[in-house]
């Protein structure tokens, strides 16, 4: 069900990863997803995995929401796998016409799907330990010396985290739409592919008015507050690195290295 989906929700609470300054999560992050996708061995990627595993473990978040944030892409991990299967180099394993399996192939489809994997989990755990007024503020201060060339930080931080906010509500919009048309009769689980396709209509459009309904009123109550951007605008709790972000950097740092080492010294099997 579209409710179960947990992706982009935040839940409050104490844990280490919440207490951590939101800048230090987001250079985290991508330093991570840029060095999960340069694991070339199993040793590496064993690195990386076992560094998301404990990251999710000090959240403090329970494990089932991770795993209902997965269920948004599993068709995605799933094709992409396959496609992976059947693209390696090297002596066929099996082989039907142009379709064949190597060894590579077959670790390539795994190295993909850990990646992926690796990937949501790591974007879930900041999602959820951060909140959109968090990350925010991150963004803009990590942007700020882009405002120089005249960039429009502080808007673009603004839509980064309406987006993310609107994830969840939009989600249960769509799922109280789908009851309804469901109760009125609407038959969107037989049929082929195109039937199907049919069916979701009488769900887009619905969801799209309340999403541009909501878009308005959202407008409309920032200028009833009289907001007017960034420009002098003051904060109600400031950024502050502290110890503890900095040990996360260094752990991070560690992780780096490690993975580096483990590229050079290690043969690669993809």
């Amino acid at each position: 069900m579209v409710r179960d989906v947990a992706f982009g929700q935040y839940f409050p609470g104490k844990s280490i990863i919440h207490r951590l300054d939101p800048r230090a999560k987001i250079v985290m992050l991508i330093a991570y997803l840029v060095i999960c996708f340069c694991t070339f061995n199993y040793v590496s990627l064993a690195l990386t995995a076992a560094f998301t595993v404990f990251f999710i473990l000090l959240s403090g978040i329970p494990v089932k929401f991770y795993f209902k944030s997965l269920k948004v892409i599993i068709f995605i991990v799933i094709l992409t796998s396959l496609l992976n299967l059947f693209y390696g180099t090297g002596d066929p394993i099996w082989q039907w016409g142009i379709l064949k399996i190597t060894v590579n192939g077959i670790n390539r489809a795994f190295f993909i799907t850990i990646r992926i994997i690796c990937l949501i989990l790591s974007s879930s755990c900041l999602t959820f330990t951060t909140s959109p007024t968090e990350l925010t503020d991150a963004i803009e201060r990590l942007l700020r010396p882009l405002e120089k060339i005249h960039f429009p930080v502080h808007e673009l931080a603004m839509m980064m985290s309406l987006a993310l906010r609107f994830v969840p509500t939009l989600l249960e919009e769509t799922d109280k739409i789908m009851q309804a048309q469901k109760a009125r009769g609407a038959d969107m689980d037989s049929g082929n592919f195109l039937k199907r396709v049919k069916a979701l209509i009488p769900i887009l459009i619905p969801l799209f008015v309340s999403a541009f309904r909501r878009a308005y009123d959202i407008a409309v109550a920032m200028e009833c507050r009289c907001y007017r951007g960034g420009s002098g605008r003051t904060r109600m709790k400031s950024l502050h690195m502290g110890k503890t972000d900095v040990i996360s950097l260094v752990v991070l740092a560690l992780v780096v290295g490690g993975v580096i080492l483990c590229n050079i010294f290690i043969p690669s099997v993809i």
